[in-house]
């Protein structure tokens, strides 16, 4: 044994002879603080990007082994930073989405909102892959909203997914008896098939909610009649078909927000490109612009030895009224 590790030996073992436990830290955890990471730039204001990454939620998701934080408290623990920071004057919001529960990507939009009312920074919104439903939902309050030609984006409206079973009860002889205060307790159970009325009652609710969410686009876009018609069909849109319609301002990169963001904040050229994260990259650079998530015990689900999980487009399929595009739900 060399003498290097006979010093270590003899320092944990004093420190726990003294009732003293150390602990080895190998990873950063989500119990850590935010860092900043510079992604280009070398000036003394900022321009803060967001990742908005796969289902929205306001709960944390849960994976085989282990739960990620929800959507919502990770851009707001973004937001409230980047409030403390005089020198953030611009943020992009990073937007790669499907959608998710309607009351969670709402949060999202009042929280948006409220940081630009409080800090006077301008929002940009950059679309990637998909932002559709709650990922559109959520880019409403941006100053500009910009898609890649390649972006699946629009699906204005509103679903609500009710599993039914009572066939296959049936089938194998099941049946479940409910004992309700009021005749529509459970409304919208399985197992049981709805009625008329249950049904007009729901889609009361699911329209109110569309028209809420159309009502948002028709206020933040400035569309006409005939797009805003067109866009109430709930049908997605590629990038340059949405720009047509008005849904967004641009067709272009992420280079193109960053060059946006500067315009409309009035930076200059050589501002700072920054990042929230607990770890740093070698030769980081705007597409890699993803914070790692972390499990409840605190180790980055990055580094999972095990993968046990059902594919991903399960967990998506449940109850709820939800803004979220179910065909590209849980691409994280």
């Amino acid at each position: 044994m060399s003498k290097l590790h006979v010093i270590l030996v003899a320092t944990v073992t004093a420190l726990l002879l003294a009732g003293c436990s150390p602990t080895l830290k190998l990873f950063p955890d989500a119990r850590d603080p935010l860092g900043e990471y510079v992604l280009q730039g070398d000036g003394e204001e900022k321009i803060l990007v967001i990742p908005v990454n796969g289902t929205i939620t306001d709960s944390p998701k849960q994976k085989a082994l282990r739960s990620q934080p929800g959507t919502v408290r990770t851009v707001v623990s973004h937001l409230k930073k980047a409030e403390e920071d005089e020198d953030i004057k611009a943020v992009i919001l990073k937007i790669d989405s499907p959608g998710g529960p309607v009351t969670a990507a709402d949060m999202l939009y009042h929280e948006l909102m409220a940081y630009k009312r409080r800090t006077g920074a301008k929002v940009v919104a950059a679309m990637m892959d998909l932002a559709a439903l709650g990922g559109y939902y959520v880019a409403l309050p941006a100053d500009h909203i910009l898609a890649h030609p390649t972006t699946v984006t629009g699906s204005v409206g509103v679903v609500f997914v009710r599993p039914a079973v009572t066939g296959l009860m049936n089938k194998i002889g099941i049946d479940v008896n409910a004992y309700t205060t009021g005749k529509n307790k459970d409304m919208g159970s399985p197992f049981r098939d709805i009625t008329p009325e249950e049904q007009a009652i729901i889609q009361g609710l699911i329209d109110d909610l569309g028209d809420r969410f159309l009502k948002l686009v028709a206020r933040h876009r400035n569309m006409d009649a005939a797009a805003l018609e067109k866009v109430a069909t709930a049908r997605v849109f590629l990038g340059p078909q949405a720009k047509e319609l008005g849904l967004v301002d641009e067709i272009g990169y992420l280079s193109d927000a960053v060059d946006r963001a500067k315009s409309l904040a009035g930076l200059p050229d050589n501002a700072q490109v920054v990042i929230y994260r607990r770890t740093e990259y070698p030769e980081d650079n705007i597409y890699n612009s993803a914070a790692l998530d972390y499990d409840d015990g605190g180790y980055p689900s990055a580094y999972s030895m095990i993968q046990v999980a059902f594919p991903n487009f399960l967990p998506a399929w449940k109850a709820g009224i939800q803004y979220l595009w179910y065909p590209g739900a849980d691409i994280e």
